[in-house]
């Protein structure tokens, strides 16, 4: 389901509803006035709601030319700030990060009491099982390799790779796998999650005019209900299982973080002294969601980045293959010795963040650049626009892993031009486990396989954002699994080029494929 804040049903709620919110619109204000940043003009009662689009963060960042690095927005009753500058986002996180500490809590998140878990990613498990995992994922593809070459069909990318993390993280919650290609637990839990991120990212009218979450105008709230429940009975029932060994005495000898959850005990004061099933059950798919989603979405955006430029591929198979050979597999110990390979993790994460914004809220009334922000004001750090800004970036809409061949920057959140998993106190505390799964397997499948588009003449690069920012058609390609070819190549051969179907500020259009330039810099 698409991001849209201009979709009718919003429109339509809101128009139904504009004769009571007018009433609330005209009665007198008495706040004090105070100084907000700047903001583009907007309609009564609904402020900026219908300015945005289906792609907000790209609206936002055409903003930042005529408002400035932190713009004001109103949607609806809420209060928001947008932060779209590094500079911005430098003096936020350095200097006021307990002040927007908090996070906002969206309608269709309090589902099933999903907000009240905490995400607290512990030891990011042993590389045995990591390599385990991908190991059936490249077994997977390989069975349907002979058929997709026979037939000239591509398999689609994020499927099977969504199915391995799935398996990473359930080996690492219950010491085991959890799905197969064609299991129905795995179908059932993989569609659960893929609704959960879609009713999650829709624009939901009850959370800009608070008042209205009772009456659920557009039906999220029933439908997370239903498809977070589904969810939550499949992990529930590992839970159960789990339980039920351990009171016949089968507990085992090395723990996994079930177990560490199930004998978990506070001090009854400010944590609680035991956790509840159902409490343990939500954060188990807390952790499915988290880990699974955005490593995912990564590896389809650089697959689909690599398949739009050959020579870039290329250039990424034959590092891969000077270093680990033809006849072994791919490591996890082969990463660090692979800078290009990292530059291309780095390059698909500054074009494509797991969101297009990191969330956060004011915790109390804080004077911010000048500016004076009320506390419970939403703040979006558009981590999208920060990434493509053309003041730190040199061609920002192109593809080039090769800027960060002989930069330092890394995505730990100490460079605030480069904050895909934002930074200070609230950074993602996924990333050892997301930095190490999405290297090892990009780096497999381009080892393993060669791969082509199922149309070699058009990749459609259009994004749609949910919770998360995923293409807007999954990618579909062809597995080779035949030897690669890298006799020839030389450097200023002549490239192959790809037309992919790009955004940009008026319609969707062709832009031409990246030609391979040496590196000239950080930026």
């Amino acid at each position: 389901m698409e991001y849209n804040f201009t979709s009718p049903l919003v429109l339509y709620c809101s128009v139904i509803l504009l004769p009571v919110l007018i009433l609330v619109f005209l009665k007198p204000n008495k706040r004090p006035l105070t100084k907000l940043p700047p903001s583009p003009p907007g309609w009564p009662v609904f402020g900026h709601m219908f300015h945005l689009g289906t792609l907000p963060y790209v609206t936002m960042a055409k903003m930042k030319d005529k408002y400035g690095p932190v713009t004001w927005l109103k949607l609806g009753s809420v209060n928001t700030m947008v932060v779209q500058s590094a500079d911005a986002a430098a003096e936020l996180y350095k200097n006021h990060d307990l002040s927007f500490s908090d996070r906002p809590i969206v309608e269709t998140l309090t589902s099933h009491e999903f907000h009240k878990s905490t995400m607290i990613f512990s030891s990011h498990g042993p590389y045995w099982l990591r390599r385990k995992c991908v190991d059936d994922l490249l077994s997977w593809i390989g069975k349907e390799a002979e058929t997709a070459m026979v037939k000239k069909r591509g398999i689609k990318i994020v499927d099977f790779v969504a199915l391995a993390n799935i398996n990473v993280i359930a080996n690492i919650l219950f010491s085991k796998d959890l799905v197969e290609p064609n299991s129905r637990v795995g179908r059932e839990l993989f569609e659960s999650m893929t609704c959960f991120f879609s009713w999650g990212g829709e624009p939901n009218v009850s959370d800009y005019f608070t008042w209205l979450k009772p009456f659920d105008l557009q039906g999220l709230k029933r439908n997370m209900d239903r498809d977070m429940g589904k969810a939550l009975e499949i992990v529930s029932g590992y839970v159960k299982e789990r339980l039920e060994e351990n009171q016949q005495g089968g507990k085992k000898q090395k723990k996994d973080l079930l177990d560490i959850l199930l004998d978990f005990e506070g001090n009854g004061t400010d944590e609680r002294e035991k956790l509840s099933e159902h409490a343990i059950s939500v954060f188990l798919l807390e952790m499915f969601m988290a880990g699974a989603e955005a490593t995912t979405s990564t590896i389809e955006w650089a697959l689909a980045e690599l398949l739009s430029k050959p020579r870039t591929l290329t250039e990424a198979k034959h590092e891969i293959l000077k270093i680990v050979g033809r006849n072994k597999r791919f490591e996890e110990s082969d990463i660090d010795k692979l800078p290009f390979l990292q530059a291309i993790v780095k390059e698909t994460l500054r074009m494509h963040p797991g969101g297009g914004f990191v969330p956060k809220k004011a915790s109390k009334d804080t004077s911010f650049m000048g500016y004076d922000i009320p506390k419970s004001t939403n703040v979006m750090i558009n981590i999208w626009a920060i990434g493509r800004d053309p003041e730190y970036w040199s061609d920002p809409s192109s593809f080039k892993p090769e800027r960060f061949l002989d930069s330092i920057i890394d995505y730990k959140g100490q460079y605030f031009d480069y904050i895909p998993f934002g930074s200070g106190s609230r950074i993602c505390p996924g990333i050892p486990l997301a930095q190490r799964l999405v290297h090892l397997i990009l780096g497999s499948l381009i080892h393993e396989f060669d791969w082509e588009l199922e149309d070699s003449f058009l990749l459609d690069m259009s994004e749609k954002m949910g919770l998360t920012l995923r293409k807007l058609e999954p990618l579909k390609a062809i597995p080779k699994k035949q030897a690669f070819k890298i006799s020839g190549m030389q450097a200023g051969a002549s490239t192959q080029e790809v037309p992919v179907m790009c955004y940009n500020s008026n319609s969707t259009v062709f832009c031409p494929g990246f030609r391979a330039e040496s590196p000239g810099g950080i930026h």
